[in-house]
């Protein structure tokens, strides 16, 4: 029996397992780098120890470091999340070669599905549909479009989708390059790319005894960069027969390479056809929506396996559905910029919310931009969809820039509603989906619970009609309100103000009453769902930026700057000119205009601030 199990992960799934073995009264241990000295899952478990250093290579990716914490703190099992380690056959085999438990499949199954190219010479053997890989050098326009994949590690990491033939060649070296940075390993190899697929996956668990079941589809369709965004259980409008070819394949692939534990079958499904895409030889992200539906606990069911427990039976039926919303700290209509900061408050009541953050922490730029998984549960499609998209729009989110105004007009989009959605859907939809929607009477509000708190100590008194001005940033612009104080109270032109204090604000707009919470960080303002950054009533010119300016949208690690760009070099409007890894994503900075780059400030491995200047393009005179 399991009684102490180290975690070898960070954030939302540490905390995720912590809270089983707590239900289940074995001990946890956390292990946790300078950066996450005071993070969430430090702060729960039973006993946490430091990796020396503050990025995931020097911590997180050390599995003899772990190892030893693992000894050091007395636990006899190592349970490894998803992501860093966790699909590493060698630190499976020095975890158990220390005499530890693993809790996840034999290393020999993870090496089996390690390498995607390898993975899909195996399931070719054992029938599994797939998709053909394609030698690179034979791609011909009638093969178009394609896509090039890392053959290590996943996450949408060195992914490309080439739809020109000239675009080939330096699209695998980019991936390649992508891929080395994340998984030590730079092998890319091209398959075809489906046009309006979904992303069907099974979720199955396996005893070491010979059994395997299957529990459901998920279906992960909405994805940016090749990373999912919002997923569900069971998968919606699948052809008939579909589902159980899914289950047949999965099953397949588990039995093909002896499984044991929990593990995802991920398919392309385009109609009838169904193709074989990867195994992830761990838990998923996305695994609470299984649950809901099925009413297990996964990771239970994972450390049951790993004491050696049969799976007796037939696995539970699913009942209703359960959709979940990935929150991300990160601006999508900013290409997704990731977004770091203080955490000032997290809430999104009446749902579940998988979370390695509370209100104070911060969002550093090391790890993933992930916040929570928002998770709904109702008896039908419709009702989960409907309740998810409430929850968040309710929900209380201050800190910085997320993603929440995005997921709920997914979950609001007719395409998604009416499950027609595909891969593609970002691709399609983001510029609507990410359009300014800006409360023109949010910044008003902001002014009006400032000046209530100011009043209080009678300074209206000296000026009673003189208008006063605020200004404010949002994510729309810039914006300026003007108030009065008089003897009557604080009034605005056009519209009547019932009540200000300081943390509530109503309103009477055009006969009908409206109230705005009012929270305030510093210099940031919060109106309901609506983030303001107060500025100075007259703006500093020395703030301004010379034209042509490349400036760091983030911040994080300079990973590499375009073949022979120096200094002079001539740039077209954009030119890839450097790359920033931030968040376990790499991020492309391209010329702003066509002209000659007269300042490059930026070097590879550099830490950079946001805001940072990289460099500087003038632009060419008009002819």
């Amino acid at each position: 029996m399991i009684s102490s199990v180290l975690v070898a992960n960070r954030g939302e799934i540490a905390c995720r397992v912590f809270r089983t073995c707590r239900e289940l009264d074995i001990r946890t241990v956390a292990v946790y780098s300078d950066a996450d000295e005071n993070a969430l899952h430090t702060r729960v478990a039973d006993t946490a120890v430091r990796l020396p250093g503050a990025t995931p290579t020097e911590t997180y990716l050390r599995g003899e470091l772990i190892v030893k914490a693992a000894l050091t703190a007395g636990a006899d099992a190592v349970h490894p999340g998803y992501g860093f380690l966790s699909e590493n056959a060698d630190f499976a085999r020095a975890v158990l070669d220390a005499g530890l438990v693993w809790i996840g499949p034999p290393p020999e199954a993870i090496e089996a599905m390690a390498s995607k190219t390898r993975a899909k010479e195996l399931m070719a053997a054992a029938g599994v549909p797939l998709l053909a890989p394609l030698d690179p050098d034979a791609v011909t326009e009638a093969d178009l479009p394609v896509l090039v994949k890392a053959a290590s590690g996943g996450g949408g990491r060195g992914m490309r989708i080439v739809r020109e033939l000239t675009d080939l060649e330096s699209e695998l070296k980019a991936a390649s390059a992508e891929a080395q940075s994340a998984f030590g390993d730079g092998t890319v190899f091209v398959e075809p790319y489906v046009e309006h697929g979904r992303h069907v996956e099974v979720q199955i668990v396996a005893d070491t005894h010979g059994t395997v079941w299957a529990y459901g589809t998920r279906d992960c369709s909405l994805q940016r960069r090749h990373q999912k965004v919002i997923e569900e259980a069971p998968a919606p409008a699948l052809a008939p027969g579909v589902e159980e070819r899914l289950h047949s394949a999965a099953t397949a692939a588990a039995r093909t390479i002896t499984y044991a534990g929990a593990g995802t079958v991920e398919f392309l499904v385009s109609g009838d056809d169904v193709h074989f895409l990867e195994m992830n030889t761990r838990l998923q992200v996305e695994h609470p929506v299984t649950e809901a539906v099925f009413g297990v606990d996964l990771v239970a069911l994972q450390l049951s396996v790993a004491e050696g427990a049969r799976l007796d039976g037939d696995p539970p039926s699913p009942s209703g559905h359960a959709v979940e919303a990935r929150l991300y700290a990160e601006d999508p209509a900013q290409n997704w910029a990731p977004q770091t900061g203080t955490l000032h408050r997290l809430s999104v009541p009446g749902i579940r919310l998988d979370t390695g953050y509370e209100d104070g922490d911060t969002i550093g730029v090391h790890y993933d931009a992930m916040l929570a998984k928002a998770v709904a549960y109702a008896p039908t499609r419709a009702e989960a969809i409907r309740r998810l998209a409430g929850a968040l729009e309710r929900a209380t989110i201050h800190g910085p820039v997320t993603n929440r105004d995005l997921l709920v007009r997914s979950l609001r989009h007719e395409e998604f509603t009416t499950a027609r959605m595909d891969t593609a859907f970002y691709d399609c939809h983001l510029a609507d989906l990410t359009a300014a929607a800006p409360d023109p009477y949010a910044p008003l509000a902001a002014a009006l619970a400032d000046a209530h708190g100011r009043s209080r100590f009678g300074g209206w008194r000296n000026l009673p009609s003189q208008p006063q001005t605020k200004r404010y940033a949002s994510a729309h612009g810039e914006h300026e309100v003007h108030y009065r104080h008089t003897r009557e109270g604080l009034t605005a032109d056009g519209v009547r103000v019932l009540s200000a204090a300081a943390d509530l604000v109503v309103l009477e707009i055009d006969g009908v009453r409206r109230k705005f919470d009012v929270t305030r960080h510093d210099d940031r303002v919060y109106v309901n769902t609506t983030a303001l950054t107060v500025l100075p009533r007259f703006p500093d010119p020395a703030a301004q930026q010379a034209p042509g300016s490349l400036l760091a949208p983030m911040p994080g690690t300079v990973a590499r700057i375009a073949d022979g760009l120096t200094t002079g070099s001539a740039v077209q409007a954009g030119d890839p000119l450097i790359w920033l890894e931030a968040m376990k994503m790499e991020h492309k900075i391209t010329a702003p205009t066509t002209g000659t780059l007269t300042a490059l400030h930026a070097t590879p491995g550099q830490q950079v601030e946001v805001g940072a200047l990289l460099a500087v393009v003038q632009q060419e005179p008009p002819l």
